[in-house]
């Protein structure tokens, strides 16, 4: 493959970043826009006029959103996870076992993508949401992935997001991550310990398939709810067994 041939082209790069910009604000206008990008605005309403040409944007007087064409082609992506039933039915069931917020996720580029959340009857909402992207080191659902990767790959997802401290509980040197991720694979599965979100804790599962890490089930909650005999044993039982059910009907899928 040449250099040429591998370097990025910026019009397309800085389309994806309008993208994730409208994302991020539920949209804007081009003067709001090119500020957030740092470019002019002639540029951003070039970027603008041309996306909502294509329908991926819909405009409502100067304010652009992103359109439903986005939504047809996350839907499309969804569509390709062969076990997606499988994840979706044995989510739901442990969202109404436990009460607490239910989440499936795998791996995409180094970062933690949520594939299926569901809310029991006591569950809270939380930040993530299908397609939302976190990091690996600071999340129970990360964390359990990356105890069955490679050494090599743990250090490549490092050098590119680094460790950042997402509250004070964070796991943020690389010595005391590989010493958590070492427990993690010892006991089988991981916790979140306020180490994402204040006041929210997580414990996770691993779905494997011939060594290979495919995701991971977690179960979220309060604090208050997730302690004791509860938080150490009922909830890392419970999550385990819905990893294992999506492991077996993933391997004869």
């Amino acid at each position: 493959m040449t250099q040429e041939s591998t370097k990025p082209l910026s019009s397309v790069g800085l389309a994806c970043d309008v993208l994730d910009t409208l994302h991020e604000l539920g949209g804007a206008g081009v003067t709001e826009l090119a500020k957030e990008l740092n470019c002019s605005k002639s540029t951003a309403h070039r970027q603008l006029t041309t996306l909502y040409n294509k329908e991926y944007l819909v405009k409502d007087g100067s304010q652009y959103q992103i359109g439903y064409k986005c939504l047809d082609l996350a839907t499309r992506v969804r569509d390709q996870i062969n076990n997606y039933d499988v994840i979706s039915e044995e989510i739901e069931s442990l969202a109404e076992e436990t009460g607490e917020t239910a989440q499936f996720a795998t791996e995409e580029h180094g970062r933690v993508v949520y594939l299926y959340k569901a809310r029991g009857n006591q569950g809270v909402q939380t930040s993530s949401n299908v397609g939302t992207r976190e990091f690996f080191h600071s999340t129970a659902l990360g964390k359990v992935m990356m105890a069955y990767m490679s050494e090599e790959r743990i250090d490549e997802i490092i050098d590119r997001h680094g460790l950042p401290a997402k509250t004070e509980k964070t796991v943020s040197d690389r010595e005391s991550l590989m010493q958590d991720l070492e427990e993690i694979r010892e006991r089988g599965y991981a916790i979140d310990d306020e180490e994402n979100v204040h006041g929210l804790r997580c414990v996770a599962a691993p779905v494997l398939q011939d060594d290979d890490i495919l995701g991971a089930a977690s179960v979220s909650g309060p604090s208050r709810r997730m302690e004791g005999e509860r938080f150490d044993e009922e909830l890392p039982n419970i999550v385990t067994r819905t990893a294992n059910v999506i492991e077996l009907n993933s391997k004869f899928s």
